[in-house]
């Protein structure tokens, strides 16, 4: 009885990850995975260490060492796997190209600049993060500081400048935890795009779609399709962003 229920619950634990793996965002999977295996090869090496067993574990690490290479050599044969191993931003097992790179060019990522922001998004992890490019923190990651430092900065930010404001929301929203508005005692708006704001050149439309100058249309349309699929509001995006891909679209193919 003992035996079935322990069967049970891991059945049970297993469906539960099958689900989440499937429901929650790429980069969201790979943050906690890289976090749990860190944990998890910390709490071994305590425990060999503790029970006199260190040595058995180098000695079967280096051994493996040799397998993972042949592994990584196998699975580069199979795209789905090399797909897979990207969205946990595993790339380097998975090799060059596949479907996290730009359509028609060697593009890994698309950045959009504002007057105190450029953010980044990576193709392959589906990562956003952002560079201050003046104002408080400058010089700063986003990703390097705190929730209370990046809704102190949003609030100078809606006083400042909205297209700033509207793309650091996009960044908290994706990011950071989904409730971090209860800490926001701003006006809540929701990353919609500015009413009035500089019309986009060809060099903000090229980075935008994460592409180099000259990319044919159907570079750009794919471009186009791929980021409104990361980026659209309804999975994980916003209105400001969605808009500014579009306009970039626009813009390059002369709609």
């Amino acid at each position: 009885m003992a035996r079935l229920l322990i069967l049970l619950g891991i059945l049970g634990a297993v469906l539960w990850f099958l689900y989440w793996f499937r429901a929650t965002p790429a980069h969201r999977v790979s943050q906690v995975l890289r976090k749990a295996a860190f944990w998890g090869v910390i709490g071994v090496l305590v425990l060999a260490a503790a029970t006199g067993r260190l040595s058995p574990i180098f000695a079967a690490v280096g051994a493996a060492i040799p397998l993972v290479l042949r592994a990584a050599a196998v699975v580069r044969l199979f795209p789905a796997i090399q797909q897979m191993l990207r969205s946990l931003g595993l790339g380097g097992l998975a090799g060059p190209g596949g479907a996290g790179a730009g359509a028609g060019s060697g593009a890994q990522a698309s950045s959009i600049r504002t007057k105190f922001l450029e953010m980044t998004l990576d193709h392959a992890t589906g990562t956003m993060d952002g560079h201050v490019r003046d104002g408080p923190f400058k010089d700063r990651r986003l990703s390097e500081l705190t929730l209370d430092e990046l809704i102190r900065i949003l609030e100078f930010y809606r006083d400042a400048d909205a297209q700033s404001a509207a793309v650091l929301e996009a960044y908290l929203d994706r990011e950071r935890e989904p409730d971090w508005r209860a800490s926001d005692e701003g006006s809540g708006r929701t990353g919609r795009a500015p009413a009035h704001g500089e019309r986009l050149t060809k060099t903000d439309a090229w980075a935008i779609l994460g592409l180099e100058p000259g990319a044919d249309v159907d570079a750009i349309r794919t471009a186009h399709r791929r980021l409104m699929q990361r980026l659209h509001p309804d999975r994980g995006g916003s209105d400001y962003l969605a808009a500014k891909i579009n306009e970039a679209k626009r813009l390059l193919l002369g709609d």
